[in-house]
């Protein structure tokens, strides 16, 4: 399993739209992907459970992966993060 700090920039928080998005990229990969928000696991290849993380602009959480291709499913993860959700 690897995992990575990454920084919410998307001014709106993740709602519906960014979460989709984040949800899809997620679902290309064969790895488990978590978001650890406020000491609680949420399943990144659900919508409903992304948005329950209720990760607000500027929150710091945890992506974690684990399986056969957790370095890319974790490059991918914080790069959409990082870049444009909208």
């Amino acid at each position: 399993m690897i995992s990575e700090q990454v920084i919410l920039g998307v001014p709106e928080g993740l709602h519906l739209r960014p979460a989709n998005r984040l949800c899809n990229i997620a679902i290309g990969f064969q790895s488990s992907i978590t978001f650890r928000v406020r000491e609680s696991d949420y399943n990144a290849k659900s919508v409903l459970s992304t948005l329950g993380a209720c990760i607000r602009f500027g929150d710091t959480f945890e992506i974690r992966c684990d399986g056969p291709d957790e370095q890319e499913a974790l490059k991918a993860m914080c790069e959409a993060v990082r870049g444009e959700l909208t």
